[in-house]
């Protein structure tokens, strides 16, 4: 054999080289390409969980916004609301402020009448009474019931 070859060495070799390659392929590539594409799998389930999870915490995102937003007019509508009947209630309250007020002056107007005439009157019966004790003085004393009535209001004075 010319530089030292032997034919069935290369195919012991060869022969062994296959058996190795199969060996190998079914013990290792087979379970590791197994692994490798559950492995795959697995990640793109994952990835297909956070799309949809982000999908759907962006339109839950979009329909909390859209209430917010409804929520913020309603509450402005409701402060508005409020405001109008504050005002309505303010002047109700001041209308109410004002007939009290009203009938209190009126009472007191009348009041105030009522102890006027009642002062007249009063006055009026006192001038009466003095002027009766006068003309009466006058007529029984004379002189003396003119000294006399100006002893009374002197008296009457103090």
């Amino acid at each position: 054999m010319p530089l030292n070859i032997d034919i069935q060495q290369i195919l012991l070799h060869m022969l062994n080289f296959a058996i190795l390659f199969a060996a190998l392929y079914f013990l290792l590539y087979k379970p590791v390409k197994k692994f490798m594409d559950n492995r795959d799998k697995y990640y793109d389930e994952l990835d297909e969980k956070y799309k949809s999870s982000l999908s759907e915490a962006e339109k839950a995102k979009e329909e909390y916004q859209k209430e917010l937003d409804s929520l913020k007019e309603e509450s402005e509508q409701i402060k508005v609301q409020a405001a109008q009947e504050a005002r309505e209630q303010a002047k109700i309250i001041v209308s109410d402020a004002k007939k009290q007020a009203d009938e209190i002056i009126a009472k007191s107007k009348a009041r105030a009448s009522k102890e006027k005439k009642a002062m007249i009157k009063s006055a009026n019966n006192q001038i009466r009474e003095i002027a009766e004790q006068a003309a009466q003085k006058l007529i029984l004393d004379g002189e003396d019931a003119y000294e006399t009535f100006l002893n009374s209001f002197d008296s009457e004075e103090n």
